[in-house]
């Protein structure tokens, strides 16, 4: 199993584009491709899922975090 979770991670990351700044895709990765396995076998669906999903959660929490650094510079 942990074969196809690595795949799934590998191959969600070369449909983001492999960046370099990749913060919340791996977990998404790792997370949607352990989930598609089991939801019918789609597993590298599901890692490529999660990682979208990851990325964009970590993108929002980054935004949340500076917009409250700016909150109490000020």
């Amino acid at each position: 199993m942990r074969g196809y979770v690595m795949t799934a991670g590998v191959a969600a990351a070369m449909l983001m584009g492999a960046q370099a700044d990749a913060k919340g895709c791996l977990k998404g990765a790792a997370v949607g491709g352990v989930a598609g396995h089991y939801a019918h076998h789609h597993a590298v669906l599901g890692a490529a899922a999660g990682c979208a999903i990851g990325h964009h959660r970590a993108k929002v929490a980054a935004r949340q975090r500076a917009a409250e650094q700016r909150q109490a510079g000020r």
